[in-house]
């Protein structure tokens, strides 16, 4: 069956009964009921959400991705977006807005065999099939072996909220409590009066996004060509996924302010059980001596304890040494790959294991 037929949602049957159909990508919406129950059925991070899936389609799809949906006796157990990744390999769509691959599965399920009963659905012949940057807090990491790899992708943090907010911040280093300490006298000498303001409205997203583009913009990202304007892409994302998550009370802005000065901001969605600090931006030209970034890290994260509503903070990012100052708990988020035969796993390992070498000798010749 050729691409075109698969686009057109011909099914494929697995050799477990599994039956996955492929769908253009762009026909997300008509699916969205769908993906909604089987996001519910957990486990439901809102990175999967689709309030967050439909807008990083809106706004970074290329037009090639498809949707898979795995049924099995009558019930979905399986979904996914998927992007061609080169000649005879697909991957989870990726862009570079979402911390984890667009993949969804019941409980208890095996992604493995669901990977490997994907892959031959999958359009022409494919070889690969890869399930990027995974949870495994959601889908727990299988063991490598025959026609199955993983690999390491990133260390990435959260704060786990049990116990009070006194407790946790007597379990933080005494540096990083005294630093603050000093910081807060330093504005109160000062005559500045810091506040923490968390915007949870629809009508409120676009002028907070605009805001936080701004500051992005008058950093070091802007050199990037990586920031936030409320007119490009990101910006438009953004403001589309976090109006929608608003919009049904799960979504928050966290904005810092000295004074009448805008000082930091924190983009957010919620769970059920968590809260998820997509991006933050501070002012880089606030004076180098305060941190107005960390100081609404400590009464944003008070006020989470506090509230009681959720069980974790997650940071999804790469773990950087700010990081470690607010938590212990780290994680490994991992790519799995499924391959055609076992042999060309084994080639493929061989392949980067050369790659790696030869990085290695030339880092030692710099």
């Amino acid at each position: 069956m050729d691409r075109r037929a698969a686009a057109r949602g011909a099914p494929r049957s697995g050799e477990r009964g599994m039956n996955w159909t492929l769908v253009p990508a762009a026909g997300f919406a008509v699916h969205a009921a769908e993906w909604t129950r089987l996001h519910a059925a957990g486990p439901a991070s809102p990175l999967l959400a689709p309030d967050f899936v439909q807008p990083l389609l809106d706004h970074f799809a290329s037009g090639g991705e498809l949707l898979a949906i795995c049924r099995h006796d009558g019930q979905t157990v399986a979904m996914a977006v998927l992007a061609p990744g080169g000649r005879a390999r697909w991957h989870t769509f990726q862009p570079a807005q979402a911390p984890l691959g667009i993949w969804l599965q019941r409980p208890g399920l095996d992604s493995t065999s669901l990977a490997l009963e994907l892959m031959r659905a999958l359009p022409g012949f494919t070889l690969v099939a890869s399930l990027t940057q995974c949870d495994p807090e959601l889908y727990p990491r299988p063991a490598a072996a025959g026609r199955v790899q993983t690999l390491d992708y990133i260390q990435t943090a959260r704060i786990s909220m049990q116990g009070g907010f006194e407790r946790y911040w007597e379990g933080r280093g005494k540096n990083l409590r005294a630093n603050l300490k000093k910081q807060r006298a330093r504005l109160e000498r000062a005559g500045v009066v810091p506040r923490l303001e968390v915007l949870r409205t629809p009508g409120a997203v676009a002028a907070a996004v605009r805001d936080y583009g701004w500051m992005e913009s008058t950093g070091w990202k802007a050199g990037s060509g990586t920031a936030v304007h409320a007119d490009n892409a990101q910006g438009r994302f953004y403001r589309s996924m976090l109006e929608a998550f608003c919009r049904r009370g799960a979504g928050s802005i966290y904005r810092y302010w000295f004074g009448e000065r805008l000082v930091a901001s924190d983009l957010c969605v919620e769970g059920p059980d968590c809260i998820v600090v997509l991006k933050t931006a501070y002012d880089e030209s606030v004076d180098k001596a305060l941190s107005p970034t960390l100081l609404m890290r400590e009464e944003a994260t008070r006020r989470l304890f506090d509230e009681g509503r959720f069980a974790r903070i997650e940071f999804y990012g790469k773990v950087m040494e700010w990081h470690l100052r607010w938590t212990d708990e780290v994680r490994t988020l991992y790519h799995l790959n499924t391959y055609r035969w076992a042999a060309l796993r084994s080639l493929h390992r061989r392949l980067q294991a050369r790659t790696a070498d030869t990085r290695t000798m030339e880092q030692e010749c710099i």
